[in-house]
């Protein structure tokens, strides 16, 4: 049997395409493993920015994530593992909603023009 590489290894991780499908991002595991096979999802980990190509790839709490499903570009955080697909109150509890880099900041948005 293959060692998985260090990065990947341990119980504190979980794989990417059952990550995407329990916070309900993907309807089946099937889906989420199609659309990582495709490098459609990037990882940001500390220096690490990298295509994730592998479902098997062993995501990690604060791993950040960005991918387009549609025409919507998603930067997710992610918050927990998850132990099941729960319903959409659990599955949003995985995840926190990060705005887009380069994107305006929420604060300057909100403050009136002089």
């Amino acid at each position: 049997m293959k060692a998985q590489p260090v990065e990947d290894a341990g119980s504190d991780a979980a794989r990417a395409d059952v990550w995407l499908w329990r916070a309900r991002y993907f309807k089946t595991r099937a889906l989420a493993a199609a659309f990582v096979s495709k490098g459609r999802l990037r990882l940001r980990r500390g220096a690490l920015n990298q295509r994730l190509e592998r479902p098997g790839f062993r995501l990690r709490v604060d791993d950040i994530l960005v991918f387009m499903i549609g025409e919507r570009l998603h930067t997710v955080r992610i918050r927990a593992l998850g132990t099941r697909r729960g319903p959409a109150t659990e599955a949003q509890g995985l995840y926190e909603v990060l705005p887009p880099r380069g994107a305006p900041n929420a604060q300057k948005e909100t403050q009136p023009h002089a």
